[in-house]
């Protein structure tokens, strides 16, 4: 009998391990490398076409530059943006053809009525210098207070991608009494100066840290991993034209930094930078979706 349930016992650990989710997912986010000194405010990262360098920009109050790094982490090349200032570059991204774009809609304050979204002539980390050759300027529907009360502070914005022709924004709330809602606004990838049209009001669960988005990237079977200091989001089933029925699926990262870009590598496979904080932070990771 002792033998028999000693058995049952191991049997049943053996089909039933202690979450093993968790575990996973945990594992999963691992070091790449720290990255160069020079850049401690990372706001967005995206992937050169063939993959050899990943493109870095910082936020407000640093160089209009955007920076080369192969991917063991070696700073390759400053490239200057020679006719454009760094507002508050916020996030970048790549379409499907290669092109580059800059976000330069930081708006922490929600009062800026200078936004847009910048495409430049980039093409390799040989480059010295590139310059703007489309700007799409911006403004949002539904504002109209510059800034709003303090209770609808949603239209700061930290993330966006690129699809089928169109820029898609997701906000980052800074109301008082924040409760995780986000607004997602769609724009034409063109020259000229348009109204941001509201494509969805969603929700996010939890506080500032869990909730908050800082950095967007979308893979080629259309998820959108949207990034939080502590965890990544996954939106699934939206159309060109509505988000608001997006499924969202939310996978802790087990840590907590000041995360601000994300990129796919490919469709189960990102990268993911954080700031640097003192002797925190100031790394890139790996990270893989199960």
């Amino acid at each position: 009998m002792n033998i028999f349930c000693t058995v049952s016992a191991m049997l049943l650990l053996s089909c039933n391990p202690k979450n093993p989710s968790e575990k996973t997912e945990q594992d999963s986010l691992k070091t790449e490398f720290s990255l160069p000194k020079k850049l401690k405010e990372v706001s967005g990262i995206a992937l050169s076409q063939d993959q050899k360098t990943i493109w870095a920009i910082e936020d407000a109050g640093n160089k209009n530059v955007v920076y080369g790094l192969n991917r063991q982490g070696e700073l390759t090349t400053d490239v200057l943006v020679e006719n454009a200032e760094n507002n508050d570059w916020e996030d970048i991204t790549k379409d499907t053809a290669g092109n580059i774009y800059i976000g330069d809609f930081g708006n922490n304050e929600n009062d800026r009525q200078n936004l847009s979204i910048l495409k430049l002539d980039l093409k390799t980390d040989s480059q010295k210098s590139t310059k703007v050759i489309q700007t799409t300027k911006f403004h949002y529907e539904g504002q109209t207070e510059f800034p709003p009360k303090k209770s609808n502070l949603l239209y700061d914005c930290e993330a966006f991608v690129e699809k089928d022709g169109s820029f898609y924004l997701f906000t980052k709330n800074r109301s008082k009494g924040f409760d995780g809602t986000f607004l997602v606004f769609q724009i034409p990838n063109k020259e000229g100066d348009f109204e941001a049209k509201l494509v969805g009001k969603l929700k996010l669960e939890g506080g500032y840290s869990d909730a908050a988005i800082t950095s967007a990237t979308i893979n080629s079977k259309n998820q959108i991993v949207l990034l939080n200091h502590k965890n990544i989001n996954i939106l699934s089933g939206f159309t060109a034209n509505d988000f608001s029925s997006s499924k969202i699926q939310k996978i802790p990262l087990n840590h907590n930094s000041q995360k601000e870009a994300v990129v796919f590598v490919d469709d189960k496979t990102l990268l993911i930078a954080d700031e640097k904080d003192k002797n925190e932070g100031g790394n890139v990771y790996e990270f893989s979706l199960n």
